[in-house]
Formats: structure tokens, C-alpha cells, sequence
């Protein structure tokens, strides 16, 4: 399986039977993602920069509701939890979303405001993968992150929707993130492939370079 980050909060995950790309994002973003093609994609809110399916190739099913789904055998459950700054007094939906495909668990956590309750994280407890916000703004911030990471004890965690070059926003690096987890994720990569075989035993930051 190949994971590639996008841009935002926009990743392609492409297995054998399926690709799923979450929240594919506009160019208002500051990121580029071209026309990829996907059997699925899956949308975590209404904000715009989360939702640009036209630039999706192919015929794609489109997920944006809570629930459980089987589509060209990956199995997608949908999960309501809160969006937004941390501080808004009315927090928007926000779906997170657990991707099984080829043995592996992948969450994406969408645009995550607040700490899971405990029954939404027994949900998300144990993944493989773990696809997290960490550039505060509109989501979750490093430090609550952090928190969150560790957590959910994922074996990847690999952080999203961050400052780069090209990002609009008050976007913050994942430099806090990385401290306040006790992580070094090394050169940024443009591709991770994983298989069940290869997870590690112990949780691994893995940081991406957006697709150029």
C-alpha cells in the first residue's frame, strides 16, 4: 500500500483492490493535487478547502455521512466527532474516518477540534496508521496532538494540515508536535508504502513532502 500526501489535509492511499483519496483540497489551499483517479473518496466536514471532488479522475463513491461501508473490499466506517478551533463555542461535525484495507488500519482524522470522547476512541484505538492534524488554526494543535497520538497508540502517525512553502493560513509547523511527542521523523518523504509485514512494533512519525 502506498500512502501520499497531497497537500492540506488530502492524501491518496492506494492499495491493491482500491484508492481512496480523503479530502481532496482546492487550489485556494496553496496545494496543486492535480486529477487523481480514486475508486473513493471520502470528505470529513463542509469546509471548502476539504471537499473538491471535481478534481477527482474516474467515477469515484463519495463518503461524506457517518456509517459503515464496503466499497472494492476496503471496509470504511465514518465517525462523528467535533471540528474546528478548539475554542469555538459551536463546533462543527467533523467525521473521522478508519480505512481497513489488505490487513492494515489507516484513521484519518479529518479536522479534528477536540480530544475523541472515550467510546469514539476505543473506535480508534490501536490503528496502524494515524492520519493527524497538527497545525492548529482550524483544528487541533501541536501539543493536542501530541496528546491525542499518544492516545490512540497508533504504529504510524503521520502529521497533516501543517505550514509548508506553499500553505495559506496561520499554519503551524510540526516542529511542536514532533518535540511534544518525543519524535524525530527525519527528511521529509514523498511516498510511504507499507504493508501489514512491516509495521513496527513501536510508534514512528513519518513525515511527508506534499506531491509537487
Amino acid at each position: 500500500m502506498d500512502i501520499t500526501w497531497l497537500g492540506h489535509s488530502c492524501f491518496r492511499i492506494r492499495g491493491r483492490e482500491a484508492t481512496v483519496v480523503a479530502n481532496p483540497c482546492p487550489p485556494s489551499t496553496g496545494y496543486n493535487i492535480g486529477k487523481p483517479t480514486s475508486d473513493i473518496v471520502t470528505i470529513s466536514d463542509t469546509d471548502e478547502g476539504n471537499k473538491y471532488v471535481k478534481a477527482i479522475a474516474g467515477k469515484p463513491v463519495i463518503i461524506s455521512n457517518p456509517g459503515e461501508y464496503e466499497i472494492h473490499e476496503a471496509f470504511i466506517t465514518g465517525i462523528s466527532t467535533k471540528g474546528g478551533a478548539p475554542d469555538d463555542p459551536e463546533p462543527a461535525r467533523n467525521l473521522v474516518f478508519i480505512v481497513e484495507m489488505e490487513g492494515l488500519k489507516i484513521c484519518h482524522l479529518g479536522s479534528l477540534g477536540r480530544s475523541p470522547t472515550a467510546e469514539q476512541a476505543e473506535e480508534m484505538t490501536g490503528v496502524d496508521i494515524l492520519l493527524i492534524p497538527v497545525g492548529g488554526e482550524d483544528t487541533i494543535d501541536g501539543a493536542k496532538a501530541a496528546e491525542i497520538a499518544s492516545l490512540l497508540e497508533a504504529r504510524i502517525v503521520i502529521p497533516m494540515r501543517f505550514k509548508t512553502d506553499v500553505s495559506k493560513g496561520q499554519l503551524d509547523p510540526p516542529d511542536r508536535f514532533l518535540k511534544e511527542l518525543g519524535a524525530s521523523a527525519g527528511e521529509a518523504q514523498p511516498k510511504f508504502s507499507v504493508s501489514h509485514s512491516t509495521v513496527p512494533s513501536e510508534t514512528k512519525v513519518i513525515l511527508l513532502d506534499y506531491k509537487r
